[in-house]
């Protein structure tokens, strides 16, 4: 069983002025996830399409912490498994992102965690609950896809994009959370939201009360009217001042 994919080829450390504002965006969404509590060891992964190059990809390198993820040692990956720049990283992260990198054009950022919350609601047969404003802020954008084992299978990537469709969030039942979006700061931000709607619905499951689910027709007037609030577009800009003065070396 395949566990990390390895250099074929070195690239030069010469990139655009667009990959490295991206590399800079994907490595502070790497220290925030740390921040935020929703890393987990060297596991889980955020990757980000490089703009301007077809099929490629940056990733973290196997082995690091989320708070030692700089911008100039993110992995560069082709969409067929090809390491075309820095060191080797891990396959199962390969193989459930580029699912999504190739079937979803419209995806810059793709955000994957393993959260105790996450996980215990993608094992709830009811999945998500519309209990929270937040939650509804995604209200119609939440997929989900069966747990198959391990990301190792490629044939596992045509079944991912398929859960996926043209949602935003998506479980992987008895697995984790993913969020995609169309920049690094609305995956990240998505997450967050994602991740406090789980967290919220544990908690108000485990008092053993009746609760009150928003109805359907508010369901659907909250959604419209977050249409004209884009997660990251404000947020994005906020957390980035923070890590600046309290985690500057995300930009190494």
């Amino acid at each position: 069983m395949p566990t990390a994919l390895k250099a074929v080829s070195s690239a030069t450390a010469s990139w655009t002025d667009a990959e490295w504002r991206m590399r800079v965006d994907l490595a502070a969404a790497y220290r925030l996830v740390d921040r935020y509590g929703m890393s987990d060891f060297i596991w889980n992964h955020i990757t980000a399409r490089v703009p301007g190059e077809e099929g490629h990809f940056l990733i973290n390198p196997f082995g690091l912490r989320y708070d030692e993820i700089t911008a100039s040692n993110l992995v560069k990956v082709k969409t067929d498994g090809t390491v075309i720049g820095g060191g080797e990283t891990n396959y199962t992260g390969f193989v459930i992102h580029s699912a999504i990198h190739l079937a979803r054009p419209d995806v810059a950022c793709v955000l994957h965690t393993h959260t105790r919350a996450g996980c215990a609601v993608g094992c709830l047969e009811d999945g998500l609950l519309p209990f929270i404003q937040d939650g509804l802020s995604f209200h119609q954008k939440v997929a989900y896809h069966d747990y198959e084992g391990l990301g190792v299978d490629l044939g596992e990537r045509e079944r991912i994009a398929r859960s996926l469709g043209d949602a935003s969030c998506l479980f992987l039942r008895n697995h984790g959370l993913i969020t995609v979006g169309r920049s690094v700061g609305e995956a990240f931000v998505l997450m967050v939201y994602f991740e406090r709607a789980c967290r919220v619905q544990v908690d108000i499951l485990a008092t053993g009360r009746p609760y009150r689910t928003v109805p359907k027709d508010i369901q659907l007037k909250a959604a419209a009217q977050y249409a004209d609030y884009p997660p990251g577009e404000h947020e994005w800009p906020a957390l980035v001042r923070l890590l600046d003065q309290k985690d500057p070396g995300y930009k190494a």
